[in-house]
């Protein structure tokens, strides 16, 4: 059965797991090996456990504990090669460096059991994807770390069991805001993260395609609160006739802890 579990998700910090069977794929590594290590240990998976890694992009909030993590469990680590070449430009570890595999944006491989296939999303990185993955019927979509939705997105998305929605920040909290003005216009321009009201048009567009789980993630420390994106993307989908608290199961990814596990007979917490 596929399941599906944030380690943590936020401007801070991002990691996932994504398992089949044996099959155990960590997606992202933007957080402690430690803080990794332990998430892992509430889902019952040891490190050694992992089929793989595979990254979005090389920015430091997905990638952080990847040096030490993967020095200590050699696991082969799946991402686009201007993203590998971008990481060891920032890291220089020959260690590290023997263990990428790169591949092409919109390239998909076996891994295990599961299918993952990637696609290009609008970001200021190298040449960051979001992951479609796949295993005993059910697909999951991570989609973070994009600026506007484009036609590609919306191909990987369309019909996914779960639906892994980037709510990063609200606008007005971000133009009000203590940041500096090129990191305002770094947020909101189409390399950027797409706000609450632009993420809950992709949840409704999942929702409308037969999506049926919906979990909104990367949120903002400073321009956004759990509450206000779920309120955004509730309304989005209310405004469609969908009620999130009975015809779909729509919830918030934690910063800084293990979040429920998904699968396609429900949600349960770990």
């Amino acid at each position: 059965m596929l399941t599906f579990t944030t380690l943590a998700s936020g401007s801070l910090g991002n990691a996932a797991l994504v398992s089949c069977g044996d099959t155990h794929i960590l997606l992202d590594a933007g957080i402690s090996a430690k803080r990794i290590t332990a998430g892992l240990a509430e889902l019952g998976v040891k490190p050694h456990q992992l089929s793989a890694i595979l990254l979005t992009h090389e920015h430091s909030d997905h990638v952080s504990g990847l040096r030490v993590f993967t020095k200590k469990v050699g696991v082969p680590i799946y991402a686009t090669g201007p993203t590998c070449r971008e990481w060891y430009r920032k890291n220089r570890c020959d260690q590290v460096k023997g263990l990428f595999q790169p591949i092409g944006a919109g390239d998909g491989i076996q891994i295990g059991s599961l299918w993952a296939e990637s696609f290009s999303t609008p970001h200021d990185a190298a040449d960051s994807v979001g992951w479609s993955i796949a295993g005993e019927g059910a697909r999951v979509v991570l989609c973070t770390d994009l600026g506007y939705v484009t036609d590609e997105v919306r191909r990987a998305v369309e019909g996914c069991d779960l639906l892994v929605c980037e709510t990063n920040h609200d606008v007005d909290w971000v133009r009000s805001g203590p940041y500096p003005y090129y990191l305002k216009q770094r947020i909101l321009g189409d390399c950027g993260h797409l706000s609450n009201e632009a993420g809950a048009e992709l949840a409704a567009f999942a929702v409308e395609t037969g999506t049926c789980s919906v979990v909104l993630a990367h949120l903002s420390q400073t321009n956004n609160t759990p509450r206000r994106a779920y309120e955004a993307v509730s309304r989005r989908l209310a405004a469609m006739d969908c009620d999130p608290e009975r015809d779909v199961s729509l919830r918030v990814a934690p910063r800084d802890a293990v979040g429920p596990v998904w699968s396609p007979k429900g949600v349960s917490v770990c």
